[in-house]
């Protein structure tokens, strides 16, 4: 089946946050990371055969469904799971702040790579734990940035004794990178040697360009599979985040039965809705998956080209996953702004362009001066989008 992504989609008056927050219909949302696509068809049917049966009460035990990751998992990533070792979630950022909860300690450090992801930071506060961070560093090259680890940075960072939860982004958001085997390894085994716990949020795994393979953290050893906490969902590949269905692989048993009862205690559980789109999207969403990543590839490409061509003093990363890019704006002279919701939006942006962008500062200190863009959109949209930005920046 052929699907067609410059389809326009009304998304107003849907209660779509990345658009109904503006009043100004005219404004380009490029920012919380939502597709503007139809979901695969096999989702959308099997969405409508569970509504037709007009019964929604609780959704407990799915054995094929756990059935089905087992084997995702070894044909995907070489990695042997059990079905045991899947405790179900409503969300990534509920599953590792759950796993903060559960396994933190008052006092203690949770370590984290910026640039990343809002929630990373407010994941060890939100639990009575400090963040810790060891940032990522970058090279330019040709105006693309190219982010990696300096493990000497990554090393000094960790207090032992006190940092005792290491939170990573794999693939990263927003820096676009699918960390290769070597680095996740050295990661893992300086985690290791400092009794350090690994929660690897690996939501983007299945959003690759350029035939990029993505390394789950736990698959790289034994040892390092009892040190890690997993956290999937097909919610960013197949964009059904609104139906809330994650899930954690935790092969430490000791740790799983720990983490399960945290959840269960908190009377977290998926959407009945959610489980049945999670199956199907994984089961048959292979083709729309591959057919959109082509299109969003293709988005990646025009912007990239679009920024170097019309922007060269303004680097942008060329996204190795993902379908979000990270955009080096310090070279705008513009003055501080309060506008955009909860400080969010970059208001140079929002006021001159009519786009809405992720403000950088929101991903940490390091993101200062920068912004996130996200690419799954029209592409006709994302021209325009591009368009506008370009004059704004020239015209000051």
């Amino acid at each position: 089946m052929s699907y067609h992504f410059d389809q326009p989609i009304d998304r107003y008056h849907t209660d779509s946050v990345k658009y109904n927050i503006f009043d100004d219909p005219s404004t380009i949302p490029l920012w919380v990371a939502d597709m503007d696509f139809v979901s695969p068809s096999p989702v959308i049917e099997a969405l409508k055969t569970r509504i037709e049966h007009g019964v929604f009460g609780y959704a407990f035990e799915n054995k094929p469904l756990r059935e089905l990751l087992v084997k995702r998992m070894a044909d995907l990533y070489n990695w042997h799971i059990s079905p045991d070792d899947i405790v179900w979630v409503p969300g990534v950022v509920t599953g590792f702040n759950m796993a903060i909860r559960a396994f933190g300690r008052m006092g203690e450090e949770v370590l984290i790579q910026t640039p990343v992801y809002p929630p990373f930071l407010s994941a060890a506060p939100n639990n009575g734990l400090f963040t810790k961070s060891a940032p990522l560093v970058y090279t330019q090259q040709d105006g693309v940035l190219h982010y990696h680890i300096d493990m000497d940075v990554f090393q000094s960072a960790i207090i032992p004794g006190k940092t005792k939860t290491f939170l990573f982004c794999n693939p990263h958001n927003p820096v676009g990178r699918v960390w290769t085997e070597a680095e996740i390894r050295a990661m893992a085994e300086v985690a290791l040697e400092n009794e350090m716990l690994i929660i690897s949020d690996e939501i983007h795994c299945d959003l690759l360009f350029d035939n990029h393979r993505h390394i789950p953290t736990a698959s790289l050893s034994p040892e390092i599979a009892r040190n890690t906490i997993t956290l999937m969902a097909p919610s960013k590949t197949f964009n059904i985040a609104g139906l809330g269905a994650s899930f954690a692989i935790i092969q430490n048993q000791a740790l799983r039965n720990r983490y399960a009862e945290m959840v269960w205690n908190a009377g977290l559980h998926i959407n009945i809705l959610g489980l049945v789109a999670m199956h199907a999207a994984y089961e048959h969403g292979d083709d729309w998956l591959r057919q959109v990543l082509a299109y969003m590839q293709a988005n990646r490409d025009l912007t990239t080209q679009f920024v170097n061509q019309y922007l060269p003093n303004m680097p942008i990363t060329h996204p190795e996953a993902t379908y979000l890019t990270w955009w080096d704006t310090r070279a705008v002279s513009r003055p501080p702004t309060q506008n955009g919701f909860m400080g969010m939006f970059e208001g140079f942006f929002l006021d001159k362009a009519k786009v809405a962008l992720n403000r950088g500062i929101t991903f940490g200190a390091e993101g200062e001066g920068f912004v996130r863009i996200n690419l799954a959109t029209r592409r006709d949209l994302l021209q325009e989008a591009l368009e506008r930005m370009r004059s704004a920046i020239i015209d000051g």
